[in-house]
């Protein structure tokens, strides 16, 4: 078994493309499109997230994907799970009522939402996205799902960029990450 999820390990890394200065100089982006070119790769993202979860968080009910990179991998989950998928959106992009929280980014600030009635008080929920850089997005999701009474279990990425200590925002949260660099 560990054999198994080690090679599935190696063959998610292998599929994760560097890009040197992008989107502007001094910046390396990691790029998960091979990932999701790859259905070898993308079914061993999905059963490492799904192993993580039957094993650490039986009781969910809900995945949260993060906009837009967290609505690839949640779906898949959330099916393979039997539970279901909410998204949390930029502001502005859901119809009907939601509840929004406004956070700081590196160059600005900006807004997640969710519609109203997607999360019910109480509900257990795990929330997803590619990557998890300085965590401004995740923390604000998760101040989301706070306001909406919800239990957020934990956060679960592809990628964690240790160098940006992005989880340290997430301290109260228990962050599950696929390939740290």
């Amino acid at each position: 078994m560990a054999a198994d999820r080690e090679s599935k390990l190696q063959l998610v890394h292998r599929h994760i493309r560097d890009f040197p200065d992008f989107p502007k100089k001094g910046i390396l982006f990691r790029d998960i499109c091979p990932i999701l070119k790859d259905p070898a790769a993308l079914k061993a993202v999905i059963d490492l997230f799904e192993e993580h979860v039957r094993k650490n968080h039986q009781h969910v009910e809900l995945i949260i994907g993060l906009d837009a990179r967290g609505f690839l991998f949640g779906p898949l989950l959330a099916q393979r799970l039997g539970v279901g998928f909410v998204l949390v959106r930029k502001k502005g992009k859901l119809p009907g009522s939601t509840v929004s929280v406004a956070y700081d980014l590196e160059y600005g600030k900006a807004e997640a939402e969710i519609q109203e009635d997607a999360v019910a008080p109480g509900q257990k929920v795990l929330l997803i996205d590619d990557l998890l850089a300085t965590g401004g997005t995740l923390y604000a999701a998760c101040e989301l799902m706070k306001k909406q009474q919800a239990e957020v279990l934990g956060c679960m990425v592809v990628i964690e960029l240790k160098e940006l200590k992005g989880i340290d925002k997430l301290k109260s949260h228990s962050v599950f990450s696929l390939v740290q660099y």
